[in-house]
């Protein structure tokens, strides 16, 4: 009996509580409302808000100038301590935005709700006419149009509260993991700041992170004397800004459209013209302040001047596809002269600790100070890589490991390209205000064996001329070189490279020019600000490799990759001298550029098939004599190349640059034969080009 009259006490305790569940709540009270009953208290709250706001609100001038006739819908809260908060606003201008959250920040606190005498919060939506006018307003209560948790009504905000983040675009890539597209005429703007007497930068190792640059150059300053003045969307986004560009509380992005479209007239052609036509699109940003992206597609169709159609089809892969495009990749044909070539290129880059940079990616990197490298080059085409960059103190370590590809018939397997890889160290060290010595070292193999990626190379300061002993010496080929920069003043650099590919000390002693003397040597000079004309760059370099350097007994262990060199274009057993100068004013550059060259190349004509050094994919075994050894063996072969280039940059935000430049190339060897005859080319160009890599069409 005793239980059911609990029962009965709990039910008759329910019906009255659901009967007077409205009595037991109160809205938000205003000090005007403080003494109306509490049937018409709501009333008075939601009269109060309106006329608050109808009293305070400005409609923006640029919504009165548009007329625009709409409705802005506002959810906000009362708090706990009466304190009015917005939770969202959906209007279709930024500015109605703005005002409504202005207008509420100017009310005053007032008696919060409450719930069974517990002081608690509401929520509320109300909608506001423009144009403003003097409407009876009913706000909406939020919690009693559904009971909703406070944790599902965040998770339906989060979505609009992803837009409310946003923040107006500020260029955070000028101080960024990401890397500053190299480019030899761009880095020439910012080459005279690195190397100021007393810094303490290292500039051999390319491509640059903006962070480590923005030390010595002030990106954002130098954009805005850029700046041109406009103020419609396209003419921004033609001149000033990336198309797309966002920037949150912990994150950014960007995405620009690629183009280089070229047509031009090569005068020893017997086509109509020369031509490219390039369209991708480029992706980059930052996640936090240390993490950064980069991804560019690029999809293209090409006809290039002969001698450079004629270099391509020289460097084809097995299998059906004509050419190689020099530094960019294989090209399949397209219509019937021209060809179509694909390219990626991407990475991620990730600072862990202030002295540390990661990279991984899809690309190329350069080691130098000079126009060529004889370390390693950005000649090849794109290639998977692992960098790491280590800078303490006077010194910066940088370790390279790469996956290269064999593509001749002779080490095709299963019709597959053969595998390669080679690691890389390079220290770089600040001896003085003036003085950088660099020691480089480097070591090639292949995946004999099901050997695959050596984990014996992975180690970063190991000497991988003992790893190399160790594992065999057919297993692996080791490259030693050296690099040093001298700053005479603020504007004159001394720098130079050597590379050994073995050495005999009997042999030099011998002086009979013996074939196992394989190196070669770099010298050069920059003169920034010649002649005291502002931004005038002016440098001369030399560059001389003696035979069979880069090459290797194992023919797939030489220093290559896509039938390409990894080091200088022209492989081994040439000279070169070079001329440049660059100039900048604001938008406007120009670039001269001087090639005198001898190379020694070989005959294959069936009377005499040795190899005299200059292609470093032959087996050195089949060499003509073993001393007597001389750069220009061969054929010797006089070549100039002469370039003049001028532009103007478009988008400096992009690097889209508008440009016409002529080359003029002489090739002129001693003797004839199927694949080495005299050339005299003149080769006019006209384009607009998403600048983003070398070209280098100085064969």
């Amino acid at each position: 009996m005793r239980q059911y009259i609990v029962l009965l006490l709990l039910l008759v305790q329910y019906n009255i509580y659901a009967q007077s569940h409205s009595y037991y709540e109160k809205p938000p009270v205003f000090s005007n409302c403080e003494n109306v009953v509490i049937d018409s208290l709501q009333n008075c709250f939601d009269n109060n808000v309106f006329t608050h706001i109808y009293e305070n609100f400005k409609v923006p001038q640029k919504i009165l100038n548009e007329n625009y006739k709409g409705e802005v819908i506002v959810l906000f809260e009362v708090d706990t301590t009466g304190q009015f908060k917005v939770i969202y606003v959906d209007a279709m201008y930024n500015e109605l935005k703005d005002e409504v959250k202005r207008v509420f920040s100017t009310f005053s606190k007032i008696q919060p709700a409450t719930y069974n005498g517990r002081k608690t919060y509401k929520q509320y939506s109300i909608p506001v006419k423009i144009p403003l006018v003097n409407q009876t307003v009913v706000t909406q209560d939020l919690a009693k149009e559904k009971e909703v948790s406070k944790l599902e009504k965040q998770a339906k905000a989060e979505f609009d509260k992803v837009n409310d983040d946003l923040k107006v675009f500020e260029n955070e890539a000028y101080n960024s993991q990401l890397n500053i597209q190299f480019t030899h005429s761009d880095y020439s703007r910012f080459d005279r700041q690195m190397n100021l007497i007393g810094t303490n930068s290292h500039t051999a190792s390319k491509p640059f992170v903006y962070e480590a640059v923005s030390k010595y150059y002030d990106f954002k300053a130098e954009k805005q004397k850029l700046l041109k003045e406009t103020d419609n969307w396209g003419g921004r986004k033609l001149w000033n800004e990336h198309l797309v560009q966002l920037q949150g509380k912990d994150y950014w992005f960007t995405i620009d459209p690629i183009f280089d479209l070229e047509v031009g007239k090569d005068t020893d052609a017997n086509f109509s013209s020369t031509y490219n036509n390039t369209r991708g699109f480029l992706v980059q940003g930052g996640l936090g302040k240390k993490f950064n992206f980069y991804a560019s597609v690029f999809e293209s169709q090409g006809r290039f001047a002969k001698y450079v159609n004629e270099y391509a089809e020289s460097l084809k892969a097995f299998g059906p596809d004509p050419a190689i495009i020099p530094g960019r990749g294989i090209a399949k044909r397209f219509k019937t002269d021209s060809y179509d070539y694909p390219v990626a290129e991407a990475y991620l880059s990730y600072a862990p600790a202030k002295f540390i940079n990661v990279q991984f990616g899809h690309g190329k990197n350069f080691i130098g100070d000079g126009y060529r490298s004889l370390l390693l080059s950005d000649v090849a085409s794109p290639h998977p890589f692992l960098k790491l960059n280590t800078k303490f103190w006077k010194i910066k370590y940088t370790n390279t490991w790469m996956w290269l590809k064999d593509v001749r018939p002779e080490v095709e397997n299963g019709k597959a390209f053969l595998t390669k890889y080679i690691a890389n160290h390079y220290l770089s060290w600040n001896v003085s205000k003036r003085l950088n010595i660099g020691l480089f070292e480097s070591v090639l193999w292949t995946n004999n064996n099901d050997r695959g990626f050596d984990v014996n190379y992975l180690n970063p300061i190991i000497f991988y001329r003992a790893i190399e002993f160790e594992t065999g010496q057919g297993a692996g080929n080791a490259i030693l070189g050296a690099s040093g920069k001298y700053k005479w003043n603020d504007n004159v650099n001394f720098y130079s490279q050597f590379i050994l590919d073995e050495f005999s000390l009997s042999d030099i002693k011998g002086g009979e020019k013996s074939w196992k003397n394989k190196f070669g040597y770099q010298i050069g000079i920059k003169y920034f600000n010649a002649f005291k004309v502002d931004n005038l760059m002016l440098q001369f370099e030399y560059n001389r490799v003696r035979p069979f350097t880069y090459s290797h007994n194992t023919i797939v262990l030489n220093y290559a990759h896509n039938n390409q060199s990894m080091a200088h274009l022209w492989g081994a057993n040439f000279s070169e001298a070079i001329l440049i100068g660059r100039y900048n004013y604001k938008r406007w550059y120009a670039d001269a550029k001087l090639i005198f060259g001898v190379r020694g190349l070989d005959f294959n004509d069936g009377t005499d098939n040795f190899s005299y050094g200059g292609d470093i994919y032959r087996d050195y075994n089949d060499r003509p004599f073993d001393t007597g050894v001389e750069v220009g063996q061969g054929i010797k072969t006089n070549i100039f190349n002469g370039n003049l280039q001028a532009g103007y940059m478009v988008n400096p935000a992009s690097n889209l640059k508008i440009f016409t430049d002529i080359t003029v190339r002489n090739f002129n060897p001693e003797a004839t034969t199927t694949t080495t005859f005299k050339n005299n080319t003149v080769w006019f160009n006209f384009g607009i080009r998403t600048d983003l890599f070398n070209w280098y069409f100085d064969n």
